[in-house]
């Protein structure tokens, strides 16, 4: 087995860093934030820094405009919509109770308009519009809002509209949201820009981003607020420093100050005391093992996507090895889980992460197969 990390491992012992270990890490105590649920992510590794009721059922009031959003970029990716598409109002859309771009019929938006629409001045009249354009009707449009979220893992979710409105039924958790919020910086970085406007003007009324975090700190760039009288105050809030992305979500603050105040210090937090490595990048080749039953004696694996780690600061040397599993028996498919890398910082381990095959592999024929049966066997024997 050839495992190359050779100068990697050298230069990340260099590094005095706690280890980051799910789901306790070591470092300070994370603020007191007073909201009924809260969870601190860093984007790039998906770990968790810091959480509070993250899987508790809550409200997710205009929240809900992130899957809206989702839904609207992807149906612009497969050609389905074009920015430029003139949208016709519907009463359904002029008739939505709560924030309002202030659509009229007589003249139809574009898809663009509605985006910003949507997307900074939290509109539901542009939700509903969206919706329509998209799927036809809110009712169906909902449709694909549940079965997204089912397929990005978002399994505690379930929606009732697109807007956010209040219903009893319209339900999400702060971990859920994350998994949304990384699937938006994933596979839309193009449309993220729209999540930082701070104003936007329409019909000659100028209406600003209900995000205060866009004015407090340069480094915060999204996402989006919620609010309703049985909710509370909600906040996705994003913030990138150098190379390091984290995001935060906050649920249930009595006040618009509060979820302002205690996102920032949560994000802050996260900075402070954390810091986030890419150890490889995208199919990068980790370690070469040895297999048997295939078209060739050996299998490159890593990671089909860049692979970073968080840890907390001032834990001892980062280190990582392959831990396979025996034998190893082809075929093999692309992304296939055939081995482990278990990363440690100090004494503790910050995790076990799937390695994956980084090339297809058939079976060989039958000689190659009897030919490996035997290898398998003297192997067996000679470790007696």
């Amino acid at each position: 087995m050839r495992l190359r990390l050779g100068g990697l491992v050298a230069w990340l012992c260099a590094y005095s860093m706690a280890v980051l270990a799910e789901p306790v890490v070591v470092s300070p105590a994370p603020p007191a934030v007073a909201a009924r649920a809260w969870l601190l992510v860093d984007a790039n590794s998906g770990r968790t820094l810091a959480e509070q009721q993250a899987d508790s059922s809550v409200e997710p009031a205009s929240l809900t405009k992130l899957m809206t959003a989702y839904l609207t970029f992807a149906a612009v990716r497969d050609q389905q919509l074009t920015l430029e598409r003139r949208i016709p109002v519907s009463e359904a859309a002029i008739s939505t109770r709560g924030a309002q771009m202030f659509l009229l019929p007589a003249t139809p938006p574009t898809v663009d308009v509605l985006l910003h629409g949507l997307i900074t001045v939290s509109a539901n009249d542009a939700a509903v519009a969206l919706a329509e354009a998209v799927a036809g009707s809110e009712a169906i449009f909902v449709q694909s809002m549940n079965r997204e979220a089912r397929r990005l893992g978002m399994n505690q979710t379930h929606f009732m509209n697109a807007t956010g409105l209040p219903h009893p039924e319209h339900r999400t958790t702060a971990r859920d949201l994350v998994r949304l919020t990384r699937a938006l910086l994933r596979d839309f970085p193009q449309h993220y820009p729209r999540f930082a406007e701070r104003a936007y003007t329409y019909n000659r009324i100028t209406q600003s981003n209900r995000n205060a975090l866009l004015w407090l700190d340069p480094h915060v760039d999204g996402l989006k607020t919620g609010h309703t009288a049985t909710a509370g105050y909600a906040l996705v809030a994003s913030a990138r420093r150098e190379n390091r992305r984290l995001i935060s979500v906050l649920m249930g603050a009595a006040t618009e100050a509060a979820r302002t105040t205690d996102s920032l210090r949560l994000l802050n937090y996260g900075f402070a005391n954390f810091e986030t490595l890419r150890l490889y990048s995208a199919r990068q080749g980790v370690a070469s093992l040895e297999v048997f039953h295939g078209q060739r004696n050996r299998l490159e694996v890593g990671f089909l996507a860049d692979f970073y780690v968080t840890v907390a600061r001032g834990s001892g040397p980062l280190k990582a090895q392959v831990i396979r599993r025996e034998p190893l028996l082809a075929p093999f498919r692309l992304g296939q889980t055939v081995a482990t890398l278990r990363v440690t910082a100090g004494e503790q381990t910050v995790g076990d992460f799937p390695l994956q095959a980084l090339a297809e592999m058939e079976r060989a024929g039958f000689l190659g197969r009897l030919w490996d049966n035997l290898r398998l066997k003297y192997r067996q024997w000679s470790k007696r």
